[in-house]
């Protein structure tokens, strides 16, 4: 017989925002720094510009949809390599990566397709790579209760390499590890072997 998936809502709390006000703004800020924004070729930048931030500011709402553990599994699951697309909340510029997310179940067991739903989710927003590692391994722990929660996230910010320091290819790693994971020696070790080899791959 085939498990009742429980499948709790996952969504924000939404400010209103008006697009109109938003593409405002962008024309007076291209305007303000010198930028011909009146030209066939930029005419239309303030609104696009308007709607890429508007979209890498948006989550989607999902279905956190999980089955009960009927054969009592009780390894490791790791997704490794989710994409990682973000803000930084200091420059406003992307930061991008991959995200290696584990957990050691209890008595459910988590869909696959969720953990790349989870990390676009808390990653929609401008903020900084360790609050959003931390968020992703509090929300897994909190809302599907394993034994263990590890989250590692590798990403190249466009704030270091664009610009300031200007060091290309510099990567930073950012790791949770809650529960077992976190006070498990041989856990510990185990996930985030697994995760570093996942990086060796690529």
């Amino acid at each position: 017989m085939t498990a009742t998936p429980l499948r709790p809502r996952i969504t924000h709390a939404r400010e209103e925002v008006d697009p109109v006000v938003v593409e405002e703004a962008a024309t007076a800020f291209l305007a303000a720094l010198g930028l011909p924004i009146e030209t066939e070729a930029m005419v239309d930048t303030p609104r696009r510009m308007a709607d890429a931030y508007l979209e890498m500011l948006r989550a989607r709402d999902f279905d956190f949809t999980t089955f009960t553990n009927d054969d009592g599994y009780d390894e490791l699951v790791l997704v490794q390599d989710i994409p990682v697309q973000s803000l930084c909340e200091h420059h406003m510029l992307p930061f991008s990566g991959v995200a290696h997310v584990g957990y050691l179940p209890g008595d459910r067991i988590l869909g696959l397709s969720k953990f790349a739903r989870l990390v676009e989710f808390h990653a929609r927003r401008a903020q900084t790579q360790e609050r959003l590692t931390q968020q992703i391994a509090n929300h897994l722990q909190g809302t599907l209760q394993p034994r263990g929660v590890g989250v590692v996230i590798e990403a190249e910010h466009t704030c270091m390499s664009l610009r300031g320091a200007r060091v290309s290819g510099a990567r930073t790693v950012t790791s949770a590890l809650l529960g077992r994971l976190r006070d498990d020696p041989a856990g510990r070790a185990e996930f985030l072997t697994l995760a570093r080899n996942g990086k060796d791959k690529r």
